[in-house]
């Protein structure tokens, strides 16, 4: 199962300003995210418009089937984001369980984790 990496192109840092900037952060952010994943095993990139972050935009979840899951913020659109972003939830994806030992972690993303969201049960079958 591929670890999803969530990108929410709607975020706007505080100085982002849409009369000099057509993109959003979180465009710009997703589209070099999907740049450094390209070729990336076991690792798959999503957009979606929200992740209700506001206050620690740019935000990500990084997601996966049977693992934990995580979301991150505050992160600025450039390249080095983006690679950690991406070096993070390749690490993610080759864990069994989702968690992956601190001293792995990519520079880039330390200091960005707002919450880790537990495993869900599978779901039960009818009776």
């Amino acid at each position: 199962m591929p670890t999803t990496i969530t990108v929410c192109d709607t975020c706007k840092r505080e100085n982002w300003d849409p009369a000099t900037d057509p993109k959003t952060d979180g465009e710009k952010l997703a589209e070099m995210v999907e740049q450094a994943a390209s070729g990336t095993e076991g690792v798959t990139v999503r957009r979606h418009s929200c992740l209700m972050g506001c206050d620690h935009g740019c935000n990500i979840a990084i997601q996966a089937e049977g693992k934990l899951n995580y979301v991150l913020g505050r992160f600025e659109p450039d390249q080095s984001s983006a690679e950690g972003i991406v070096g993070y939830a390749a690490l993610h994806a080759q864990s069994d369980s989702g968690q992956v030992p601190y001293r792995t972690w990519p520079q880039a993303i330390k200091g960005h984790f707002v919450a880790r969201l537990p495993v869900l049960p599978p779901a039960s079958e009818p009776e």
